[in-house]
């Protein structure tokens, strides 16, 4: 039966491009679903503040009358604009074990990429660097985490057969904390805070982070402008964000380092581990789901490390050490056993340097890929 691609065009149809990964992987243990209301509204051009700048069309592939495959096409103007570049990006991109599929999804969006001008496209990105980004290349037997992207094992292949080559890869490890701190650290940490007289922030509620909020993104902006796929949130954005996630975090879990004058200087945001939440409620917060949540949030031994953020002079200077430092009290306080460290580029050895102060394993690689138009 001949593969129909059709153009999503209304709110049904962007609920089923939004439902159909929840039946592809519907009996896999690895898979945790994202939250349903989040994915749709990172999709609606009146809900996400990324159309101020970025142009959007998803499709959905048909076998049989049956929803087989899905996908994005996303332009970034800003990003294109910052890296003097004419490219697309490929996203939301999930299909049944069959080339045909995949490959009219992917011919789908080249043409309407190349329609527009673009001359080569790139992908699984999102319209922002907090998307989830990347086909899983390794680890596909290890449990994935709340915004990462989990696929199934045939889809690099399938991906590369379609004319597509490595364009950048990110590697993900997990950590297993040790019941003391490495002396070292605590020493680094002393002294960066001592010699560039630092402090820590000290809340003990959520409400109490709101006013160094927007700070901690503008850091985040100023310390990943330079790397692969960023671009600058905007206000607009950064309000989503706040709004969005800052009622789930927990003061403890989220080091910042204050400077003199009480401006932020690096933060580390870390969350109790949702994965074995979010499998139990598939995605849905009610009108139980936010039970489970609730639930790990209280009582977890697995973590999960989100961003962390150096002020640009204070790189290179120990800061690092502090936020660890921090990490592992609270972790070793609250009997943490394993860390995730989510995505880190493969060339960042500086990142991944951290990590051997602890027990550590690679455990999981997620690729880019890149095709010229």
């Amino acid at each position: 039966m001949e593969i129909q691609i059709k153009k999503v065009n209304t709110s049904s149809e962007l609920k089923r491009f939004v439902t159909f990964q929840y039946s592809l992987y519907k009996d896999n243990k690895y898979w945790v679903p994202p939250i349903r209301r989040d994915e749709l509204k990172s999709l609606r051009k009146d809900e996400n503040p990324a159309f101020d700048f970025c142009e959007a069309t998803y499709w959905l592939a048909y076998k049989n009358g049956k929803i087989v495959g899905r996908i994005a096409g996303i332009i970034n103007y800003k990003y294109n604009e910052k890296w003097n570049v004419e490219k697309a990006r490929f996203g939301w991109f999930d299909f049944i074990d069959e080339k045909e599929v995949a490959s009219a999804l992917l011919t789908a969006v080249e043409k309407w990429a190349a329609s527009k001008g673009m001359k080569s496209i790139q992908g699984p990105l999102g319209f922002t660097d907090m998307d989830g980004e990347g086909t899983l290349v390794e680890g596909f037997d290890e449990v994935s985490t709340l915004g990462a992207i989990y696929n199934f094992p045939y889809y690099p292949n399938l991906i590369e057969s379609c004319g597509y080559i490595k364009d950048i890869d990110w590697v993900e490890y997990e950590v297993t904390m040790h019941p003391e701190i490495d002396e070292k650290i605590t020493r680094i940490a002393k002294i960066a805070l001592e010699r560039n007289k630092l402090k820590i922030l000290k809340i003990r509620k959520a409400k109490e982070m709101l006013p160094y909020a927007k700070e901690l993104f503008y850091l985040l902006n100023e310390a990943y402008k330079d790397l692969y796929g960023f671009v600058e949130l905007s206000d607009k954005q950064i309000d989503m964000y706040v709004k969005q996630y800052f009622g789930l975090i927990i003061p403890e879990y989220v080091p910042v380092v204050l400077d003199s004058n009480n401006k932020v200087a690096a933060f580390g945001i870390t969350m109790p581990s949702l994965s074995r939440a979010l499998q139990k409620n598939k995605g849905h917060l009610f009108p139980f789901g936010f039970i489970q949540i609730l639930k790990a949030m209280k009582n977890n031994k697995h973590v999960d490390l989100y961003l962390t953020a150096v002020r640009l002079d204070l790189q290179n200077k120990g800061v690092n050490a502090i936020l660890i430092h921090e990490m592992n009290k609270i972790f070793i306080k609250n009997k943490i056993e394993k860390v995730e460290t989510n995505r880190e580029l493969e060339a960042n050895t500086k990142v991944q340097a951290q990590w051997k102060f602890f027990d550590h394993r690679q455990h999981k690689r997620r690729r880019c890929y890149r095709k010229e138009l």
